[in-house]
């Protein structure tokens, strides 16, 4: 895993000061590539730049947009952070085994680590989007970890397996990637949609759980094509004719 292909993610950020100290936790283990969604505050604000403490750089740097979907663009794979057990979703890890697979991962694109807001975290909606849920092992009893603790925690545990293991051979055939499993996602959606079959269900949570049953899969991206081919055969017209 290189550090550089590492994107730190927040969203909806309220709070400047927030974003000024993400920036320094990230510069202190050598990161550089935030990410902003829809933040609720300049990130060039003197509280920003005062609490980035000579990161400022990563501020100016820092990219912004509009929803998750673009921030996730061109990653091959997404860890969202959740302090609360989130029962029948996609793979769960916390901290440390999670940072071990990222080292592990193969193949081109970024490996994004994605924040909620500070009240809330992430939507549900929002964490479809990730390959997988992330839990920093705390004290049950008092859980308060703010933002740049998050932040500061997860950078350090990519630092360490980023510096401490020799780094392997890529994976000849990763799992498929954000983009492409999105796209399937959207296809998938529309056939179902087509043939009447979420008219049956709840739409939105049968969406969700197909979508935790092809992460929990990890199809690569052959198989993605394979996958992508058959519902383009099942709206083929000429399927229905004698």
């Amino acid at each position: 895993m290189s550090l550089e292909r590492t994107r730190i993610v927040l969203v909806g950020t309220t709070h400047p000061g927030n974003i000024g100290a993400a920036a320094r936790a990230m510069r202190t283990m050598g990161l550089a590539r935030l990410h902003l969604v829809a933040p609720a505050c300049d990130p060039g604000d003197a509280k920003a730049v005062a609490r980035a403490a000579g990161a400022s750089e990563l501020l100016e740097q820092a990219r912004v947009y509009p929803d998750l979907a673009s921030a996730l663009a061109g990653c091959r794979a997404a860890f969202g952070l959740s302090a609360r057990p989130r029962s029948g979703r996609q793979p769960q890890h916390d901290l440390r085994p999670a940072a071990e697979a990222a080292a592990g991962e193969g193949g081109e694109g970024d490996l994004a680590w994605v924040f909620g807001r500070e009240r809330t975290g992430l939507t549900n909606a929002e964490l479809d989007r990730c390959h997988a849920l992330v839990r920093i092992p705390a004290d049950p009893a008092y859980q308060s970890l703010n933002l740049a603790q998050s932040v500061q925690l997860v950078a350090w545990e990519l630092r360490m397996v980023g510096t401490g293991a020799a780094a392997g051979p890529a994976e000849a055939d990763p799992p498929a990637s954000v983009d492409t499993l999105e796209r399937f996602f959207e296809h998938l959606e529309e056939v179902a949609g087509r043939v009447g079959f979420l008219d049956r269900h709840n739409p939105a949570l049968t969406m969700r759980r197909l979508r935790h049953l092809f992460r929990r899969a990890q199809p690569r991206e052959d198989e993605v094509r394979l996958l992508r081919g058959l519902l383009n055969h099942v709206l083929d017209p000429r399927r229905w004719r004698g």
